[in-house]
C-alpha cells in the first residue's frame, strides 16, 4: 500500500491543439450526406446551386423552380396544371410562384397575338442575374382569362385580384373662346343625356368633365343642342362602343363646325322726336308741334281754317 504506482504521470497532460487530437477527424465517419452518383446520359436537367441551395427561397419554391426548368418548351405551367400535378394546393403553389418571380427565376409577360388577343407567357430563368436574351419559354401560352380566376384558401374559393392596366388618356377636345358656368353646365347636361339615346354612351363624371369644354365649343358656334346630340350619336358601331369617351372626344374634334358667320349688331331703334309745346290758336290748349297753329281736334273740327 505504501508503494507508489510508477505508471501514473506526475501531472495531468494538456490536450493536443488543433487537428493533432487523435479523436478529431475532418469528416466524421457515418455522419452527413454521402453521394452515390451515376453520370446521366439522357433525360437530365442542369440546375444551378444558386437555386438548389438558395437561402431565401422556401423548399417548395426551390422544388417548383427545378420542375419548371425541367419542363420542355411549350409545356403548361399555370396554377391549375401544377395543382393537378402535385399534392400541394393552389394557394401554396401560387405563393411559391411569387417567390420565384421575386428572385428573378420567373417572369410573366403579356403579348398580343396577330388576331388581337392578349396572352400571358411564363418565362423560366435558369440564371436570373444573366442578361436575358431570347428566353426559352418553359410555360404555357394561354389566353388572358376574361373572368377573375379563383384560388382555394382553407376550403373556400377566393377570387384572385384582377390585373390592373393603366388607363389610357383621352384625346384632347376643342376649347370654347369664352367659357362660363352657364355654357359648361349646358354641355354637361347634354353629355349626361346621351345614355338615354344609347346605353353604351354612359359616361363617368371624370370623362364628362373632360368632354364638356368640347361640347361648349360647339354650342358657342351657334350649333343647337339637338344638332350636337345627333352628331355624337349617329352611326355608332353595331357591336357596341368599347371606349365611349374616346369616341366622343374624337367626334368633337374631327367634326367641329366652323365659327358662326359674323352678324353686325342690330341698330338701336331711334327715339321719337319730342316737339316743343305750342298753344292752340283756336282753343288755347297746349300740344306738341314743330310750329305754332291749331291742335289736332281743332284741325279736325275746322279743317278749312287749318
Amino acid at each position: 500500500m505504501g508503494t507508489k504506482n510508477p505508471s501514473v504521470p506526475p501531472h495531468a497532460q494538456s490536450r493536443p491543439a488543433g487537428n493533432t487530437h487523435p479523436h478529431t477527424h475532418r469528416h466524421r465517419i457515418g455522419g452527413g450526406i454521402v453521394h452515390d452518383n451515376t453520370r446521366h446520359a439522357t433525360r437530365f436537367t442542369v440546375i444551378g446551386n444558386h437555386l438548389a441551395q438558395h437561402r431565401e427561397l422556401s423548399l417548395l419554391a426551390i422544388g417548383l423552380g427545378t420542375h419548371l426548368q425541367s419542363l420542355p418548351k411549350g409545356a403548361p405551367a399555370d396554377i391549375k396544371t401544377l395543382t393537378g400535378r402535385f399534392p400541394e394546393g393552389a394557394t401554396r403553389i401560387a405563393a411559391a410562384l411569387r417567390e420565384l418571380e421575386t428572385h428573378g427565376y420567373l417572369r410573366r409577360e403579356r403579348h398580343r397575338t396577330p388576331s388581337g388577343r392578349i396572352v400571358t407567357r411564363t418565362v423560366s430563368c435558369n440564371q436570373p442575374a444573366a442578361t436575358p436574351g431570347r428566353p426559352e419559354e418553359a410555360a404555357e401560352t394561354q389566353p388572358e382569362p376574361r373572368r377573375p380566376r379563383q384560388t382555394v384558401e382553407q376550403g373556400r374559393a377566393v377570387p384572385e385580384a384582377p390585373v390592373r392596366r393603366p388607363r389610357q388618356a383621352l384625346p384632347a377636345v376643342p376649347r370654347p373662346a369664352y367659357s362660363g358656368p352657364g355654357i359648361l353646365q349646358a354641355a354637361t347636361d347634354l353629355l349626361a343625356s346621351l345614355r338615354r339615346h344609347d346605353p353604351g354612351l354612359l359616361l363617368s363624371a371624370c370623362d364628362t368633365a373632360h368632354l364638356a369644354p368640347g361640347v361648349a365649343a360647339w354650342l358657342e358656334r351657334d350649333v343647337t343642342p339637338a344638332a350636337v346630340r345627333r352628331a355624337l350619336t349617329a352611326d355608332l358601331p353595331t357591336e357596341g362602343v368599347r371606349r365611349p369617351a374616346a369616341l366622343l372626344a374624337h367626334r368633337l374634334t374631327v367634326q367641329l363646325p366652323p365659327p358662326a358667320p359674323y352678324r353686325p349688331p342690330a341698330a338701336a331703334p331711334s327715339s321719337p322726336v319730342r316737339h316743343p309745346m305750342q298753344n292752340c290758336d283756336a282753343c288755347d290748349r297746349g300740344f306738341r308741334a314743330p310750329h305754332p297753329g291749331r291742335c289736332r281736334d281743332c284741325r279736325t273740327t275746322h279743317p278749312e281754317a287749318a
